[in-house]
């Protein structure tokens, strides 16, 4: 018998240790929870995200999967980022990427772009130095390979205006770059880059830069060497003396202000010859859920609508990623090189987002990543600045000049800490940017959506097809902006603990 072998002394002391609560008197509450009903939330899911660009942007629908937007005859004229492979302290321009400067826009004699590659110069400059001085001769391509330069003006009262800022990727001069295709007098003479050939602004580094250079004397040479060259800058040139806008687009000739009987100008207006199209691209997954749990273990909530609530979730997350990202269709991918503008000095400041709202009309949204949005609020602290937010969809968000921040995590973060702030017009009226779907398609769970059982296998799998068709567009250039090299650790903080 337990505990025979102790003393009633000890047998005391035993009962005295163990005290009163060591006896249950009552029924526990881990034994009640076996036979009680818990309250449950649904599975829970931190991929999920407001989604708001997918949420803002007008939806066209695509009845044929593929949307054409038809615009007037633009001429082109490049002005795409260049790109650079570093090896080291050298530095060399990808040859492919020359084409994005505009007199050679669509040129691909991969030879000849390889040798024109090789003829540039890698030239450093330290914060202050001018890589090129107004007044003095424009003999030669810069090409903006690592840093931050500003483009300087003289202004009406004798001060240095600031025009424009360049980044890597940027060039400078490229005007000038059809030089071996004119004549000898327009070669010595007054040229595309300014009065006698020679800079009209001051190119001033604001941290350290490295900058490739092409003299126009090696250029010509090889033009004079290369056929293809010297067809490729004829056209450029016969391009430049078409009548355009100031949007680069065919002119529409218009007579105004005129009185009596004057002959009015003969006039059309020019279409693309070559129209961009838009398919639909698809985000799918395959759901698979076994008979029994389905059958079994769907009380008090359903398994199988759970799997498919969490599954179409995935689904709409990876559109809207696909919406930012994709190489074909993205808004990163898809803002106009006019349309790019670097920061000022890192963080995005209220002058960034000033000028990133100039470039456009009707700016409607910016899009911008959490930690985007969190720099700019810093920056607006600094300048004593505090914006007033706005509703959207009964949602106060953050604003400038009226109009929304929208926060998207979907917009990368670089390894240096550097992002993109968006801004962009919607709709088809305002020739902005709308989103393509196609809806009424079968088993349609949302617009666009789908959710389809592709049946039971012999294992007792049932699996479901979800599907997501969609695309985005651009109408028009000027409808999406972006400001590039967004900045968003605190520098200030970071320099003071370090």
């Amino acid at each position: 018998m337990e505990g025979a072998g102790l003393t009633e002394q000890q047998r005391d002391a035993a009962r005295q240790s163990l005290g009163t609560e060591a006896v249950p008197q009552s029924l526990g509450t881990e034994a009640a929870r076996l036979l009680a009903t818990t309250t449950k939330t649904p599975p829970q899911a931190r991929e999920i995200t407001p989604r708001w660009l997918t949420r803002v942007l007008p939806w066209v629908e695509v009845a044929g999967a593929v949307y054409r937007v038809n615009r007037r005859h633009t001429y082109p004229v490049g002005g795409g980022r260049v790109g650079f492979a570093f090896e080291g302290a050298r530095v060399r321009v990808i040859p492919p990427s020359l084409a994005e400067l505009p007199p050679l826009g669509g040129y691909d004699d991969a030879a000849v772009l390889e040798r024109l590659a090789g003829l540039f110069e890698q030239r450093e400059y330290a914060p202050g130095e001018a890589v090129v001085r107004a007044g003095e001769p424009a003999d030669g391509l810069v090409l903006l390979a690592h840093g931050k330069a500003v483009r300087l003006e003289r202004g009406p009262y004798g001060d240095a205006l600031v025009r424009a800022t360049l980044s890597a990727g940027d060039h400078a001069g490229a005007e000038r770059s059809w030089a071996a295709s004119l004549g000898a007098a327009e070669r010595s003479g007054a040229g595309p880059s300014g009065a006698e050939g020679r800079w009209p602004y001051t190119l001033e580094a604001r941290t350290p830069c490295t900058v490739l250079y092409l003299p126009w004397e090696a250029f010509d040479a090889l033009a004079d060497r290369s056929p293809s060259l010297r067809a490729r800058l004829d056209r450029h040139r016969a391009e430049l003396a078409r009548p355009r806008n100031k949007h680069g687009e065919a002119a529409i000739a218009v007579a105004a202000g005129h009185r009596g009987e004057p002959v009015l100008p003969g006039t059309f207006a020019d279409y693309d010859p070559g129209p961009r199209e838009y398919e639909l691209s698809v985000s799918q997954a395959v759901l698979r859920v076994h008979t029994r749990v389905a059958d079994l273990f769907s009380e008090p909530m359903d398994q199988t609508e759970q799997q498919l609530r969490l599954t179409v979730e995935a689904v709409l997350e990876a559109q809207e990623h696909a919406l930012v990202n994709d190489p074909g269709f993205g808004l990163l991918h898809n803002v106009d090189p006019r349309q790019r503008l670097p920061t000022r000095g890192g963080p995005p400041t209220p002058d960034d987002l000033d000028e990133l709202l100039s470039r456009r009309k009707k700016t409607r949204y910016f899009l911008a990543h959490p930690a985007a949005i969190a720099a700019f609020g810093r920056e607006c602290n600094r300048r004593g600045v505090h914006p007033e937010p706005v509703t959207v969809e009964g949602r106060a968000l953050p604003a400038w000049r009226g109009v929304p921040i929208l926060p998207c995590d979907k917009l990368p973060v670089s390894r240096a800490g550097t992002t993109a702030i968006l801004a962009f017009r919607t709709g088809e009226d305002d020739q902005g940017v709308v989103g393509l779907r196609q809806t009424g398609l079968p088993g349609e769970r949302l617009p666009g959506l789908s959710v389809r059982r592709t049946g039971i296998d012999e294992r007792a799998i049932t699996s479901y097809l979800v599907s997501a068709h969609y695309s985005a567009a651009v109408l028009v250039p000027d409808a999406l902006g972006m400001l590039t090299d967004v900045q968003v650790h605190d520098q200030r903080f970071t320099s003071a603990t370090e």
